[in-house]
C-alpha cells in the first residue's frame, strides 16, 4: 500500500493526559509527514510510551487528540495500515515464532491482504531469525529472539506506518544494523516510522527529524541535518608550510592552538569559507570527525540551550 496524499500522517495537538496530579504527557503538538523516520526520543518515564498508546488508542487522552492517517485512532479505518511493536511486548509462549506470525497476521482487518510469505520470509532472514529459531516456542526464546518476532510481525506487511517503541532492545550489533536498514528503506519507499528512542546514536542514524519530550513535554522537534548544521565541529589541521592563523580566523572559527605548522580549530555554522582559505594552503594531515549528536541532545534533555 502506498499514502496517496500529502496530509499528516500522524498529528498529536495539544495532546495531554494525566493520571491524577502526575502528568504522562502535556499539550503535545506535532506532525509527522507522509515517509518521514521520525524520532521520538527521551529518557526513561519522559513520556514515549504514553504518547504512543494515545496514537493508537489503547489509552485516550485527558486532553487534545491525536489524528492517524486524518481520523481519530479510535475509527477502525485510522489503524488499518499500522504496523506496531510496543515496548513491553507480550507473546503467547505456547507458540512458535512460526505460528506467532501466522496468528498476528490473521488478526489483520477486514480487506487487508495477508502478508506475502517471500516478505516474511527476507525479513526474518534480515532479522537473523533462523528456521531453529522460528520452530521453537516463544516461551524458550531469549529476550532478543523475542523482539526480533516482535519486529517481523511489525514489518511483515509492509504497513504504511509504522509505530515502534524502542525496537532495538535486546538486540545484538548487527541485528541492529538489519533494523536501521529496513526503518530507512521504509522511509525511502514512501511509508512513515514512528521511532520511540532514549539511544541518542539510533536517532542519529535512523531519522529525518525529532521530537525531543522531557518530562512529559515537547522542547524541540527539529530536522537532524539542521541539528547538525548547528553543532560546534572540531578540526586539527597540519600544514605543509607554516600554519596560516591569521587567514582561518573567520566568522564562528576559533584556534584553540596552534604550533608552527598545525592548527586546532572550532567551527560552528557554514564551512565552506573555511575550507576555501584551506585549498590555498598545502594540507598534510586534516582529522575532522563527524559531529556527534548525543551532547545536543543531552541539553535538551536538560533544559539548556543547544546552541
Amino acid at each position: 500500500m502506498t499514502v496517496a496524499a500529502r496530509n499528516p500522517v500522524v498529528e498529536a495537538r495539544k495532546l495531554t493526559k494525566l493520571y491524577g496530579q502526575t502528568v504522562g504527557v502535556q499539550d503535545l503538538s506535532f506532525a509527522v509527514d507522509p515517509g518521514e523516520v521520525f524520532g521520538f526520543l527521551g529518557p526513561n518515564g519522559s513520556g514515549k510510551t504514553t504518547t504512543i498508546r494515545l496514537l493508537l488508542d489503547l489509552i485516550r487522552p485527558t486532553h487534545g487528540e491525536a489524528r492517524i492517517f486524518g481520523r481519530s485512532p479510535r475509527e477502525p479505518a485510522a489503524r488499518r495500515s499500522v504496523g506496531y511493536l510496543p515496548g513491553e511486548l507480550s507473546l503467547d509462549e505456547q507458540l512458535t515464532g512460526n505460528r506467532t506470525l501466522e496468528f498476528l497476521d490473521a488478526l489483520r482487518p477486514r480487506g487487508v491482504p495477508s502478508a506475502d510469505p517471500r516478505r516474511r520470509a527476507e525479513i526474518c532472514e534480515r532479522l537473523s531469525l533462523t528456521a531453529a529459531d522460528l520452530a521453537r516456542v516463544i516461551r524458550d526464546d531469549s529476550r532478543g529472539t523475542k523482539q526480533k518476532i516482535g519486529l517481523a510481525s511489525a514489518l511483515q506487511h509492509d504497513p504504511d506506518l509504522l509505530i515502534l517503541d524502542e525496537p532495538t532492545t535486546g538486540l545484538d550489533p548487527l541485528v541492529r544494523e538489519a533494523v536501521f536498514e529496513l526503518l530507512t528503506e521504509a522511509g525511502s519507499a514512501g511509508r512513515t516510522v514512528f521511532h520511540s528512542s532514549h539511544v541518542l546514536t539510533e536517532v542519529d542514524r535512523t531519522c529525518t527529524r525529532v521530537g525531543i519530550l522531557r518530562e512529559g513535554r515537547l522542547v524541540a522537534v527539529e530536522r537532524v541535518d539542521d541539528i547538525r548544521q548547528g553543532l560546534v565541529r572540531k578540526m586539527v589541521v597540519r600544514f605543509g608550510c607554516a600554519a596560516p592563523v591569521a587567514e582561518l580566523r573567520l566568522p564562528g572559527v576559533h584556534v584553540i592552538r596552534s604550533t608552527v605548522e598545525m592548527v586546532e580549530l572550532t567551527v560552528a555554522g557554514e564551512l565552506d569559507p573555511l575550507l576555501h582559505v584551506l585549498a590555498r594552503f598545502p594540507v598534510r594531515y586534516l582529522t575532522f570527525p563527524e559531529p556527534n549528536l548525543e551532547e545536543t541532545f543531552v541539553r535538551y534533555y536538560r533544559g539548556e540551550p543547544a546552541s
